[in-house]
């Protein structure tokens, strides 16, 4: 199934961060290109792709725009969950997948070609349904820990009456969903979980496809999303904008500072500012430092073919990126849909990676050069 989009107006709620994070215009700058934004508009395709559910919005928005650039280059995105998008690209059943997760090694091994593109950064939140609320709930790694491995089971327990004050909790019990497919989220999720509970990182560990202790699964971030809404006393973990665009409630968490942060594009931007980024882009920002840091950060990827994709539809996808990192509306989309761009020293490395790419075992990709 093609991802939705979940664009539309956010109603506001009380005792939710639903409506407390807020889009804006802001963020990295792409760095200007030799190479026109445009250098697709004459291309001419039908491209595959499949993967991640967590990036979907913001790539269906890019094909679904780029249409205006390159009237027939159709881009069909399938939001499968990150683990099929890793096995389609080794199965060589698309043109490209998509992985909130990078690839592992042994994965690595089975596509040796196989090339990381970072896209856009998300937050992933822990989303929650309690009515009365009157602000946010606040949420500790090790609590957060305890919630999924089962160990609360309560509302009102007594690690998470603690970290809110005040703040009157039901004496239900807590239902727990998480994600049933092969999910970079997950994996995402779980690696934070790790870095902050020895628990879990001796029990189920960092995994696409864990094996959860506890709870109810569902498929993909719409899916999650739709029983936490459905479901009172639920909780979750969920990419922001399917949070905001359904407004759905999430926690506040602490970071590795000690402040509880909201999720949003900025306390996003801020985990991923100070980040080092591999020469083959395969990097963990969970748990970053800063005071301004939201902790369970991800950075998603297109996985394309290094040297051996079709030319035919290979330039036609590196023009669509080419675009997508260079045009303001494109990087634009990116905030307005909650998400939070790439940091700018990021990018001059993704034009190169861009620039080396070649098709049909030789064949220069992007068909200009600079100069």
């Amino acid at each position: 199934m093609v991802a939705a989009l979940f664009i539309g107006a956010v109603a506001c709620g009380g005792g939710s961060n639903s409506a407390s994070a807020t889009a804006t215009s802001t963020g990295a700058t792409a760095v200007p290109g030799r190479i026109a934004a445009d250098i697709g508009k004459n291309d001419s395709a039908d491209v595959l792709g499949a993967g991640a559910t967590f990036p979907a919005p913001v790539y269906q928005a890019w094909f679904d725009d780029y249409t205006k650039v390159a009237k027939n280059v159709r881009i069909n995105y399938q939001a499968l969950g990150s683990g099929a998008g890793i096995q389609q690209l080794i199965a060589r059943t698309v043109d490209f997948g998509a992985s909130d997760a990078a690839m592992s090694d042994k994965e690595l091994s089975k596509e040796p070609d196989a090339q990381h593109i970072p896209t856009v950064i998300g937050a992933i939140t822990v989303a929650y349904n309690l009515n009365g609320l009157s602000h946010p709930l606040r949420l500790d790694g090790s609590t957060i820990a305890g919630i999924f491995l089962g160990k609360i089971k309560k509302w009102n327990d007594s690690a998470i009456t603690a970290l809110n004050p005040g703040v009157s909790l039901p004496d239900n019990g807590i239902q727990v969903v998480y994600r049933s497919d092969s999910s970079g989220t997950s994996f995402n999720f779980t690696d934070y979980l790790a870095k902050v509970s020895p628990d879990w990182k001796n029990g189920p560990g960092v995994n696409k496809a864990p094996n959860w202790p506890t709870g109810q699964g569902a498929k993909g971030n719409e899916g999650v999303t739709g029983i936490i809404k459905q479901t009172p006393n639920s909780i979750g973990y969920v990419e922001l904008q399917y949070a905001v665009a359904n407004n759905v409630s999430f926690a506040d968490v602490e970071n590795a500072a000690g402040n509880f942060v909201t999720p949003s594009t900025q306390s996003a931007s801020a985990a991923a500012a100070g980040a080092t980024i591999p020469e083959d882009y395969r990097a963990s920002i969970t748990n970053a430092g800063g005071d301004a840091s939201y902790p369970i950060t991800a950075m998603t990827y297109l996985l394309l073919y290094r040297s051996t994709g079709k030319c035919s539809v290979q330039r036609p996808l590196v023009d669509m990126l080419w675009w997508a990192f260079h045009d303001p509306s494109a990087q634009k989309e990116i905030t307005n849909l909650f998400y939070a761009p790439l940091p700018a020293n990021l990018l001059p490395r993704i034009d190169a990676t861009l620039q080396s790419l070649t098709c049909d075992n030789g064949t220069p990709t992007l068909r200009r050069t600079p100069g």
